[in-house]
């Protein structure tokens, strides 16, 4: 029987770092577990290599909008800035349609 998709939105955030780290990683792992709290959240993907891509996942672009906004989130974000990040890219798009292979 095929399920009914109901589209959501991810949150593409693409970054490569300074050559100052220290606490990141910490500060990434309590973002995470903070975001998995707020209303809305429905996962989140990350990859670091040269460059670091974290996909969030969300139910609506008002619960993005929370998100952005929660005040331990725009502390995190202010030390990505002053510290951690050289640069960053953020995208928020719709996902309408979804296909998954596992062996």
């Amino acid at each position: 029987m095929k399920q009914e998709f109901k589209p959501y939105y991810v949150v593409i955030f693409t970054s490569t770092h300074t050559d100052s780290t220290q606490g990141y990683s910490e500060m990434a792992a309590k973002m995470e577990q903070l975001a998995s709290e707020q209303d809305g959240f429905l996962g989140i993907d990350t990859a670091r290599n040269d460059v670091g891509i974290s996909n969030s996942y969300w139910e609506s672009l008002e619960d993005i909008k929370n998100w952005k906004q929660n005040a331990d989130h725009l502390l995190a974000q202010e030390m990505g800035k002053k510290q951690w990040y050289s640069w960053y890219n953020l995208r928020i798009c719709k996902v309408e349609r979804e296909y998954e292979f596992r062996k």
